[in-house]
């Protein structure tokens, strides 16, 4: 993947509802919200960007990891439904 800034909303586009792997963010001055980075890995899959992605984050200070889409957690009811009964 070749190391190029790209902004956030950019990113968005280009990755819809995938994970990205930032190296070096920009954020607002709150520190809150990514102004843009450099992508290091995507994918759907979560854990497949913290392992793949991990071994390319050498030479950068900060990394974040962020979604591109609407986050959603996963709800257990079948959990708690056992506990109750």
């Amino acid at each position: 993947m070749e190391n190029t800034y790209i902004s956030f909303e950019d990113a968005k586009l280009l990755y819809p509802d995938e994970w990205l792997l930032l190296g070096n963010p920009v954020t607002d001055e709150n520190g809150l919200n990514i102004l843009g980075g450099y992508i290091l890995y995507h994918s759907k899959d979560r854990k497949e960007v913290c392992y793949l992605g991990r071994d390319l984050t050498e030479g950068y200070d900060r990394i974040r990891l962020k979604f591109t889409g609407k986050f959603e957690p996963r709800r257990r009811l079948g959990v708690m439904i056992q506990i109750k009964r």
